[in-house]
């Protein structure tokens, strides 16, 4: 993989278990990692997303790669027993978040050598009962990682998104005693591959909703 060196990278989401592999990881290959907090952005709004960018414009002076890793969960239970406020936090928090960013990064971005990058889900694939807005919502994330790659390939800015399974934290350890965390995939394994993802090495990979599921 080429260097990540002196590269501008704006992480978003970078306090979580999973923000803080990535923004590790980042910073040992060398780049200069932008991760502004939700207090000094909140990307949920159009406002926060200009701030995040504009965070990471001041910062480094460029911006080379967003990274999106933002996001929520909820069960929600079944579609008739779903809240309204379940189905509209899902997507703020999963769709309309990332469409802000994308959004506010776009112009600054090097043309060639943009990256876009974002956490979708396998849920979004396998569609299980009782996950509808969740699914629904990196199902949307989804569309709008393969619409902006086609819309940007000819500028040279590639778009791409990972898709986990379960991720072995904290949280998700709390959330299921009974479960095999040896199973789940670890936050490290993510960064791995969006290190990837935002290299040079990864010029000709655009529009990917690339999986990474563990052992289960």
């Amino acid at each position: 993989m080429d260097s990540l060196a002196g590269i501008s990278v704006l992480i978003t989401g970078s306090s979580g278990a999973l923000g803080s592999a990535v923004s590790s990881a980042f910073t040992a290959a060398g780049a200069r990692v932008a991760a502004p907090s939700r207090a000094q952005a909140d990307l949920t709004t159009a406002a926060g997303a200009r701030a995040a960018v504009r965070f990471a414009l001041d910062s480094h002076s460029r911006l080379d790669a967003a990274i999106h890793l933002i996001g929520g969960f909820a069960s929600g239970g079944p579609v008739d027993q779903t809240s309204d406020d379940t189905w509209d936090r899902l997507f703020s928090l999963n769709a309309r978040s990332a469409f802000l960013l994308f959004r506010a990064a776009l112009p600054v971005l090097p043309k060639p050598g943009g990256r876009l990058l974002a956490v979708g889900s396998r849920a979004a694939l396998d569609c299980p009962a009782g996950l509808s807005a969740y699914a629904a919502s990196k199902a949307a994330l989804h569309a709008l990682v393969r619409t902006t790659a086609a819309e940007c390939a000819s500028a040279g800015i590639t778009v791409n998104a990972v898709l986990p399974s379960t991720l072995d934290t904290p949280a998700n350890r709390a959330a299921m005693p009974a479960a095999d965390p040896s199973l789940w995939v670890a936050p490290a394994s993510v960064a791995q591959l969006l290190l990837f993802l935002a290299s040079p090495a990864a010029r000709d990979t655009s529009g990917a909703l690339i999986p990474i599921y563990g052992r289960s």
